[in-house]
Formats: C-alpha cells, sequence, structure tokens
C-alpha cells in the first residue's frame, strides 16, 4: 500500500467534488529520443481549461512509449481523474501520464481558488545549510552539491545508481536510506513522488529538522505531504501556457515561460 499516493488522490478527489472536472485535452512532450536538455526530461498534461500538469518523462522509458504508442493519442477527452489514478495503480509511461493528470488537477484546484504559492528564494529549498550541519540529498545533483558543501555542511546523498556510490570530495553517495537517518536536513528530488519511494524516504528522517522535496514535478496538492513531513513543497509555476507548450515541443529551454516556487504549510491556503 502506498500511503501517500492513496491519500494524495483522496485528497484530490475530495477536493474536486462534484463540480465539473476539465477533461483531458492533449499531452505535450520533448522531442524524442530525449537531447541531453534538462528541458527535455519533462513532459505536460494539458486540461480543457488550459491546467498544465508536469511529469519527469525519463522514468522507465516512459518518453519512448508516450512519443511512439496511440495511448498518448487516444487522451483527448478523457476524464482527468481516471488518468491520475494511474500515477497509483499503473506501470511505466501509464504511471507517467497518471501523475502529470496528478499536477493538472491540483493547478485546476489552485487556479480556481485564487491560489498562487511563493516564489522560491533559492535553489535548495531554503535549507540554508550550516557548517557542521549533517544534509540528506536525495537524488544526486552536482551544482546543488557544490551549494551545499560550499557552505561547510555534511553531505550524504541518497541514490539508486549503484555506479555512483561511494566516497567523493566533500561528499558521500548512497545506496542505503538508512544513512539518512541522522540527517539535520534534506533535500529530496520531486521523482521520488513519481516513483513512489516517498514514503520510504521519509521513514528514515524522522531525525530530520526540515525536509525539502524540490523539482518541476512537485505541483500536486501539498497538504498531504505537509501532513507526512516534509516541511517545503519546491515546483514549477507555468506562467505562459503558450509559450511553454511551444517551447517544450521544440526542445528549448522553457524556464522564461515559468518560474519556481516554495511553499510551507503556512503558506498553504486550501482550496
Amino acid at each position: 500500500m502506498n500511503s501517500i499516493a492513496d491519500a494524495l488522490l483522496l485528497d484530490l478527489s475530495r477536493r474536486l467534488g462534484d463540480a465539473r472536472t476539465p477533461r483531458v485535452k492533449a499531452l505535450h512532450l520533448p522531442p524524442a529520443p530525449w537531447n541531453g536538455s534538462k528541458d527535455g526530461e519533462f513532459g505536460a498534461l494539458e486540461l480543457e481549461d488550459g491546467s498544465l500538469g508536469l511529469s519527469y518523462v525519463l522514468l522507465d522509458d516512459s518518453l519512448a512509449s508516450l512519443a511512439g504508442g496511440r495511448q498518448a493519442r487516444d487522451l483527448a477527452g478523457a476524464d482527468a481523474m481516471s488518468i491520475a489514478t494511474q500515477w497509483r495503480d499503473g506501470r511505466g509511461a501509464a504511471r507517467t501520464l497518471g501523475f502529470a493528470a496528478v499536477n493538472a488537477l491540483s493547478r485546476h484546484l489552485f487556479d480556481r481558488a485564487g491560489f498562487v504559492p511563493p516564489a522560491a528564494t533559492d535553489s535548495i529549498g531554503g535549507l540554508d545549510p550550516q557548517p557542521g550541519e549533517h544534509i540528506g540529498m536525495v537524488g544526486f545533483f552536482p551544482p546543488l552539491v557544490r551549494q551545499v558543501t560550499a557552505l561547510g555542511a555534511r553531505l550524504t546523498v541518497l541514490e539508486l545508481k549503484a555506479d555512483l556510490a561511494g566516497e567523493h570530495p566533500g561528499f558521500t553517495v548512497t545506496l542505503d536510506p538508512a544513512d539518512l537517518r541522522d540527517c539535520d536536513k534534506v533535500l529530496s528530488t520531486s521523482t521520488v513522488l513519481l516513483n513512489h519511494t516517498l514514503d520510504g524516504v521519509l521513514a528514515n528522517c524522522r531525525r530530520a529538522r526540515r525536509i525539502a522535496l524540490i523539482g518541476p514535478g512537485a505541483g500536486c496538492l501539498p497538504g498531504v505531504l505537509f501532513e507526512a513531513g516534509v516541511t517545503t513543497v519546491g515546483g514549477t509555476w507555468i506562467t505562459d501556457g503558450s509559450g511553454f507548450k511551444q517551447a517544450l515541443r521544440q526542445g528549448a529551454p522553457w524556464s522564461a515561460c515559468a518560474r519556481k516556487f516554495a511553499m510551507s504549510a503556512a503558506d498553504w491556503r486550501t482550496p
């Protein structure tokens, strides 16, 4: 049982209620095969009202599957909540589509309530690492590693790739989530939502005072995450839908069409 996925889908369904929910309009993908860019790692599901939900598309060969299959072509007019349940129940490309639908429906609810999350102040979830603190990082991101270690903090990175494991100058890469148990603060990629590993990560971060979940995929309703122990949710807020879709399809940078946000439980206003 995936407690976070179950709870988040239940929260989403409850908030949507009996009001008419916009159906799926289209799926927008970056060029396939992957062009090697950060922007090419994400796709977006669009609803009839223009709401866009992002999802990482390089897990389980989802990009190749979606770009070459009829799964994406048959989406127009589909019930978005039914697609969203595939995040929990499906595998591969179906799970990727489901997660994008979760994020698109969340954006629909945000807009319906007039809720706009505050802008991020940095790229590490506002963790403010201090000399001597033990920082955990879920997912190896060299630019962020340099930011943390430059501030004098001890860093442990949890990874799935065995070839990265071991001691490195200024930090350690581990394959064992238990190595996060004595971390003071933890910075995690939002991909732990997509692949359903967040429950396990949080179980090993009970000592951490702050846990930041960041990445373009962190666009879901945050209440369940705050209740589970996450203290900051940082994602991507699309500000120019048309420009974003065009750039995504062309494999061009789309940062000018979006901004990064970071919110805590205190910022969250329930829609």
